[in-house]
């Protein structure tokens, strides 16, 4: 949706409120094993939105979202470089839940924590929408909050049907976790067809966006 040169100056400077406002967040201190760190990057009005779980102990570490094994397939599907995938202006990351919610020892990542994504995600998609393309869902946790009618089915079920989600501005993928791979093997469809049908309509988007003025 196109949106004029005030009107964009106006969401980004809304959009960096309440950043930092999340970034602040001490809702579930008391429920992780850690001092809480968010770890997120919506600073301006993306187009795309990659909703993911939640920061992994690198992340958490780092700062930097996505930095990790997971984000580097992540980006392999998309077939962006690390460049266009940390531009704010191109891309906003929110995962499910902001901060890494600790491990169980030989099971990987606790879940996100469940008072997360209701507390922000619809404040930051309120001020997104304007200008947002796609919610690209990753993994069970993002689409079961965002697509509630469908959380109790198999996320291979849900992805498989990403061409009638993308109808309605939402991709559906699989965690790009190494612990997935099975999940791949085992669905050749996926690279075959959906990740060939989804990178020109990244490209197209990241190519307008790149297109048109930009506003800081």
């Amino acid at each position: 949706m196109a949106v004029s040169a005030a009107e964009s100056v106006n969401l980004t400077k809304a959009i960096a409120r309440l950043a930092a406002r999340a970034r602040d967040c001490r809702l579930c201190e008391h429920e992780l094993p850690h001092e809480p760190r968010p770890v997120f990057r919506v600073e301006h009005a993306a187009p795309i939105i990659i909703i993911g779980q939640a920061p992994g102990r690198r992340v958490h570490e780092t700062g930097v979202p996505w930095n990790d094994a997971s984000g580097r397939l992540l980006r392999e599907w998309l077939g962006v470089s690390d460049a266009d995938f940390y531009e704010p202006t191109k891309f906003a990351i929110l995962p499910t839940g902001l901060c890494y919610p600790g491990t169980v020892r030989g099971k990987g990542d606790l879940p996100p924590l469940p008072r997360c994504a209701p507390e922000w995600h619809p404040r930051f998609l309120k001020l997104l929408n304007p200008t947002l393309h796609f919610r690209v869902l990753i993994g069970a946790y993002a689409i079961a909050h965002h697509l509630p009618d469908h959380a109790r089915r198999p996320v291979s079920d849900v992805v498989a049907e990403y061409e009638q989600f993308a109808a309605g501005g939402v991709i559906p993928l699989p965690h790009p976790s190494p612990r997935n791979r099975r999940f791949l093997r085992e669905r050749p469809w996926f690279e075959r067809e959906l990740l060939p049908w989804l990178r020109p309509i990244i490209a197209k988007i990241l190519a307008e966006t790149a297109n048109s003025p930009r506003i800081s």
